[in-house]
C-alpha cells in the first residue's frame, strides 16, 4: 500500500510566449483551471498505475469549492481519499505560466496545504508493506514525524525533495536522508542538497554520488536525458528517457515519483521500475497540465 502525504493545489495555468522577467508583463488570451499539488499529483500517477485501491492520500483541503472538487477529483482517479482533512484556510492554488518550448515558471499559495499535521497517518493501517511518499510543499516537521512512523513500522520512505526550500538547515537535510529510504531529486535539487551538506559542486552525477553516501538510494532526475540511480556502495545505473516534443512539463517529476512508487509497491526490479518511470514521465509531458497526460497502468505496460 502507498501512502502520498502531501499537497492538494488548484492549478491556475495560463500559456504565454516566454516566461515574463521580473517586472515584465505579458498578456495570455486564457488561462485553464487543473487540479495539482505535488501530493495529489503522485497520488494520481501512482494510483492511474497500480492495482485498485492501492493508493491513499493524506492531505489537507479548504471548506471551499477547489477542495470539494479536487477530493472528487482524486476518487475519479482511484485514489483513496479517507485521510484528507480539512482546514478554515483556502484550498492551496498554484499560478503557472508556460512558454511556447513547454517550459514552466510556478508560484504556489499554500493556503489549506500549511495546516496539514501527521494525525491522518497516525489512524493509517501502516506496516512492513506501506511505502510513503513525501515532498516539500507541507510542513516539513509532519513530513518528518511520517517518515519516522513509516520507517519504525518497517514500512519504506520514498522521499521527493522538491521543490527546495531556499533556506533550509543542513542538519533538517541530514535528519531527512537519514530516515529515507529512496531519495528524488532533479538535476538542481541534488546540487542544492550536496551543497548543504558540504559538497560544493556543480555536477549533479557528483551530487548524487554524494548524497547516497548518506545510506540512500538517490534518484537522479534529468529531464529528456532519464534518470540516474545511485546506490550508497557506489554502484549506479542509469535509465534513457524516450524522445519526445514536450507540450508542457508541468508534473513530469511527479509522474516519475507516483510511477516510481507503483513499481517499487509491486516489487518491480529497480531497473524496470525506473525505466517504467521515465517513460510515464515522457507521456505526462504529451499534454497540457500536471494530472491530464499521466498514464495508465495498461499504457506502461504495453509499451
Amino acid at each position: 500500500m502507498i501512502v502520498v502525504f502531501g499537497s492538494i493545489n488548484i492549478d491556475l495555468v495560463a500559456r504565454v510566449p516566454a516566461i515574463p522577467c521580473p517586472g515584465e508583463t505579458v498578456l495570455s488570451p486564457r488561462y485553464e483551471t487543473l487540479f495539482g499539488g505535488k501530493g495529489a499529483n503522485q497520488a494520481v500517477a501512482a494510483a492511474r498505475t497500480s492495482l485498485p485501491h492501492q493508493v491513499a492520500l493524506a492531505a489537507c483541503v479548504g471548506d471551499d469549492a477547489f477542495g470539494r472538487s479536487a477530493r472528487d477529483n482524486l476518487v475519479c482517479n482511484g485514489v483513496v481519499a479517507d485521510f484528507i482533512s480539512g482546514s478554515a484556510e483556502p484550498t492551496g492554488c498554484a499560478f503557472i505560466t508556460v512558454d511556447e518550448r513547454g517550459e514552466n515558471a510556478i508560484t504556489v499559495a499554500s493556503g489549506a496545504n500549511a495546516a496539514l499535521t501527521e494525525a491522518p497517518v497516525l489512524d493509517f493501517p501502516v506496516n512492513a508493506s506501506t511505502i510513503a511518499v513525501l515532498q516539500m510543499e507541507v510542513p516539513f516537521p509532519a513530513s518528518f514525524n511520517v517518515a519516522r512512523h513509516v520507517r519504525a513500522s518497517g514500512g519504506r520512505v520514498i522521499w521527493n525533495f522538491a521543490p527546495a526550500p531556499p533556506a533550509f538547515s543542513p542538519r533538517d537535510l541530514s535528519d531527512l536522508i537519514n530516515e529515507t529510504d529512496v531519495f528524488v531529486v532533479n538535476e538542481h535539487e541534488a546540487i542544492t542538497a550536496a551543497r548543504l551538506l558540504g559538497c560544493e559542486t556543480g555536477n549533479y552525477e557528483e551530487a548524487g554520488a554524494y548524497l547516497s553516501r548518506s545510506g540512500c538510494l538517490c534518484i537522479v532526475t534529468a529531464g529528456a536525458r532519464g534518470a540516474i540511480a545511485f546506490h550508497p556502495d557506489g554502484r549506479n545505473e542509469a535509465v534513457n528517457a524516450q524522445p519526445i516534443r514536450a507540450l508542457d512539463t508541468t508534473g513530469a517529476g511527479d509522474t516519475f515519483v507516483g510511477i516510481l512508487a507503483s513499481g517499487l509497491d509491486e516489487a518491480l526490479p529497480l531497473r524496470t521500475a525506473l525505466q517504467r518511470a521515465c517513460h510515464g514521465a515522457s507521456l505526462a509531458c504529451l499534454a497540457h497540465g500536471a494530472q491530464p497526460g499521466m498514464p495508465t497502468r495498461d499504457q506502461l505496460i504495453d509499451a
